[in-house]
């Protein structure tokens, strides 16, 4: 075992399968996972939380970053409804820290399946995990900070995935551009309103009838030239694909997955049919590599046509029905007919309804052919949305060896993170998911994924004027920084709000903090350490960055404290040190203010960015003009804070 190792100890339960998480071959250990406690009868690991105790983890999840109090489920679900009552959302990323802050230790449950972490949620001070099938590789990692047991659990799992440079910069999306003329659009506008924009993505209306690997040629004629052309205005188009291919006779990636066998099949060797977008589909089944490598190399109908980037979706997977269960709920119905419905039976009349999509029973109805095992779905679902994303960014080497592709994906698993980045999902136009996007970034950096962000502004519901101002100055700082939203809904791209110029002053911001954002993310990424970290992680000494969840520190030098409240002029800030206060109202105009470590007040007016720079660090400025990641960006300004 390499040096270092020794902090990982592996306990086997069951017979797990080989997910793909980790790169490292780790002995089993024999005996208990110390400090836990495992009953054999009800398949459960137990931990007594001490009084102190903090948890921190589990990477994309509802609540704070300190996960102590609420029960936590892996199983990817395609929920849009983000609220605190949820356990499951898109992502399982089953690692957890418990920190008392004298000592701290690591857990990382390896399990496809269904996996349950109750953090004194039952019983206030126990902490509680079982699998469904317990099957599992179940590690225990030591260290004596969360920093150092984030580096061992990176090192266990792998490098995290590294965008092209200019997937740094800022980018444009909407369910409903649905033609070139609607996206010339878009760049006009941005263009007319002087804000940047790198980005523009093409959600499921560029295809021909929803299916993957098309591109509806009414809507968007001379694909190819399309591409160049947004490219020559320093705009790369950004498709997606889904994860159901529409059945179809004479469409090829429908006839060829037939034909090699290579989507998921039920128990009786026929093929899954459920239905998304297109109407009725067959999933790949990714987990068969042959399937997978098939799949992957489609994207080169695209990549050949120009395009770098993709966004996966739809791959939890999600599902509207299945030919099955659609056919049990309409035997249902036909049993109400005629029928007196009382409160009761109301409430199983809509229950069988609103079962079709999403339904835990369908997830039990098709196989995957899983390194030569067939595996019934439910047991490795989590997988389904990291092989896809594998599929293709193995495939990116050799259909296009000379590019550095973007790739991120909706649904994920541990593992997944060497291959791709992460949005997270369908949100709402809510301040409460603003809070939640600043609480998230911690965890997912935690597990690996650096290159992520949230919907600024939100996907569902409509967005207002402050809200988005305020989602844009802290999705400055997130990796993945794309402002997209949903079908029918208020079109929120920047140029359509009276404060025009306060937008493109924050785009351009972003610009020009786009030098320092690449080199402390390939830091991390190198280095297997955290780009935007809690408080408490570097302020260990100090008790009141245990509670701290709304301030970030970003990089090396740098804390940042969003405001994400309504009507709000400013927020309570700690500095656990002296900090020099940076308040940015543009690249070049912006405040200076030495603040003594403590409490403080500070006013940020609603196109105001709050910057904390560290004692004895600092913070380096490019001038904003450039294209994010071209190699001719200079830095052209540097502020130090040295006492």
């Amino acid at each position: 075992m390499s040096e270092g190792y020794g902090k990982i100890k592996k306990y086997i339960y069951g017979t797990p399968l080989k997910t793909g998480a980790v790169v490292l071959d780790i002995p089993a250990s024999d005996g208990t996972p110390a400090p836990f406690t495992y009953d054999a009868a009800g398949d459960t690991f137990t931990y007594n939380l001490k009084d102190r105790d903090m948890v921190f983890g589990l990477g994309e999840t509802v609540r704070g970053i300190n996960k102590r109090g609420w029960r936590y489920t892996s199983n990817n679900s395609d929920d849009p409804h983000h609220e605190e009552t949820k356990e499951s959302l898109y992502a399982s990323q089953n690692f957890l820290i418990i920190d008392d802050g004298a000592e701290c230790f690591g857990v990382f449950v390896d399990n496809p399946g269904t996996v349950t972490f109750d953090i004194g949620y039952t019983s206030a001070g126990v902490l509680t995990i079982k699998a469904q099938y317990n099957d599992t590789d179940f590690y225990v990692l030591n260290g004596d900070t969360p920093l150092e047991l984030v580096t061992t659990f990176r090192k266990l799992v792998g490098k995290s995935y590294i965008p092209p440079l200019w997937a740094f910069g800022y980018g444009q999306s909407r369910w409903g551009y649905k033609t070139a003329g609607d996206i010339r659009a878009v760049a006009k506008g941005y263009k007319e309103a002087g804000i940047p924009v790198d980005m523009i993505y093409m959600d499921i209306d560029y295809m021909q009838d929803f299916k993957d690997f098309t591109v509806n040629p009414e809507r968007f004629p001379d694909f190819e030239n399309f591409v160049q052309e947004m490219k020559e205005q320093g705009i790369r188009l950004i498709p997606i694909i889904d994860a159901g291919v529409k059945i179809e006779d004479g469409y090829e990636i429908y006839e060829e997955g037939v034909k090699n066998g290579f989507f998921c099949k039920k128990e009786d060797g026929t093929n899954l049919v459920a239905a998304v977008w297109p109407g009725k589909v067959h999933f790949p089944d990714f987990l068969n590599f042959k399937a997978a490598e098939w799949f992957g190399r489609k994207y080169k109908a695209l990549t050949d046509a120009g395009i770098e980037g993709f966004w996966n979706d739809m791959n939890e997977p999600a599902i509207f029905y299945t030919e099955d269960h659609l056919k049990e709920v309409f035997d249902g119905i036909d049993e109400y007919k005629g029928k007196e419905i009382d409160i009761w039976e109301y409430f199983k009349f809509n229950d069988l309804v609103s079962s079709l999509s999403n339904n835990p029973e369908d997830y039990k109805r098709f196989y995957h052919d899983f390194n030569g095992v067939k595996v019934r779905h439910d047991k490795v679902h989590n997988l389904y949305g990291f092989y896809m994303t594998k599929s293709a960014g193995e495939a990116f080497k050799e259909i296009a060896p000379d590019k550095d592709i973007l790739l991120f994906s909706r649904a994920s698993y541990t593992g997944m993170h060497r291959y791709g980045g992460v949005w997270t999902g369908d949100n709402f136009a809510w301040w409460s998911h603003l809070l939640l996007n600043i609480k998230m970034m911690p965890s997912l950096n935690m597990t690996g994924f650096l290159y992520s962000g949230a919907d600024i502004g939100g996907f569902n519901a409509n967005t207002t004027e402050d809200l988005m101002m305020r989602w844009v100055e802290f999705g400055l700082f997130t990796p993945l920084f794309r402002n997209h939203s949903a079908l029918g809904t208020r079109d929120q791209e920047l140029y359509r709000f009276e404060r025009k110029k306060d937008f493109k002053n924050l785009i351009e911001l972003r610009h020009a903090l786009a030098p320092y954002i690449i080199r402390n993310f390939c830091y991390a990424a190198e280095n297997d350490t955290m780009y935007i970290k809690p408080l408490w992680f570097e302020y260990r000494g100090d008790e009141r960055t245990r509670e701290v969840e709304d301030q970030l520190l970003v990089g090396d030098s740098i804390m940042i404290a969003p405001v994400y409240e309504q009507n709000a002029t400013g927020r309570y800030v700690y500095l656990p040190e002296k900090m020099k206060m940076l308040r940015f109202r543009s690249y070049d105009d912006y405040d200076e203010e030495i603040l003594e470590a403590g409490d403080h007040y500070v006013k940020a007016a609603l196109n105001e960015v709050l910057v904390f720079l560290r004692s004895g660090k600092e913070l380096t400025l490019a001038k904003p003009g450039s294209r994010v990641g071209e190699a001719d960006v200079k830095i052209d300004k540097t502020i130090f804070f040295k006492e």
